[in-house]
């Protein structure tokens, strides 16, 4: 594959018009590259942050922030690096772009010296990577043919200390906590319910997991079928005490919302007659 221009016309045109060109030949001659340098290695490996640019198939764009452990993003080749895709919102938004255009960049920041290193390249994605079952709470790995790597001017850089790594990120011997956002009255019954989102396929909710049971008992014949249900008897023991009253605080949220269904259905009853 033929590797695109540096510049387009409408990057060229801006440089003719502020007297650039000269300069952005000079700094590409000079400083981009299209195989990563033992110093990228090294600055990449030790980055805990970045910003992924992805578009969709129309050119739409997207960025998104990506964040881990030191090492979570490595150079894996001359002109390739992989990072893990973590459980996230669900959305897909980045890796959703990908599967529709491959095509990608990426910016490193210290914020410390400061420096920054931008990656442009071609990306695809994979639940069978090899490199899958050595990274922690990876659901995915990405994959980035580098085209073009370069460094920035980092003068615009605001100064920061290192920050504190987030209880989030996973690595070894470390199980992140649920973060508070997958607690909320408006997500809790459309969480996915193999756990983590994108985790394993969904399966029908059961009595151990009640959020999602209104929703589905909707589509699987209405409110009397969620009514109908047979209810799981929680036995009560010191380690269940707050289980069992979160389940039961849930199940009595249910039994309004049914009540309220059902005063729904009894007003559009006649309605439904007249036609």
């Amino acid at each position: 594959m033929d590797e695109p221009a540096t510049y387009h016309d409408g990057m060229s045109a801006l440089q003719d018009r502020y007297d650039t060109r000269r300069l952005a030949d000079r700094l590409d001659e000079r400083l981009g590259r299209t195989a990563f340098s033992e110093d990228d290695r090294a600055f990449i490996a030790a980055r805990t942050t970045f910003f992924l640019a992805t578009a969709d198939a129309l050119g739409r764009p997207d960025c998104s922030y990506k964040g881990g452990v030191a090492g979570f993003v490595r150079v894996t080749g001359e002109r390739e690096i992989a990072f893990p895709s973590y459980d996230g919102n669900g959305m897909f938004r980045s890796l959703g772009n990908i599967t529709a255009n491959p095509a990608v960049g990426l910016l490193f920041i210290d914020f410390e010296s400061p420096r920054r290193l931008r990656v442009n390249g071609l990306a695809s994605i994979a639940d069978d990577d090899p490199s899958l079952a050595q990274l922690p709470g990876a659901q995915l790995v990405v994959r980035v043919r580098a085209q073009k790597i370069f460094p920035n001017c980092p003068r615009y850089i605001h100064r920061a200390n290192a920050a504190e790594i987030s209880p989030y990120a996973p690595r070894e011997g470390h199980a992140p906590p649920e973060p508070k956002w997958k607690s909320m009255d408006f997500v809790v019954d459309v969480l996915p319910r193999g756990g983590a989102a994108g985790g394993t396929p969904a399966q029908p909710p059961s009595d151990a997991n009640p959020w999602p049971r209104l929703a589905f008992a909707r589509r699987r014949g209405g409110v009397q079928a969620l009514r109908d249900r047979p209810q799981r008897k929680l036995r009560h023991t010191p380690r269940q005490s707050t289980f069992a009253r979160t389940q039961e605080k849930v199940r009595e949220d249910l039994r309004h919302r049914s009540a309220a269904l059902e005063v729904d259905e009894a007003r559009q009853g006649p309605d439904r007659a007249r036609h």
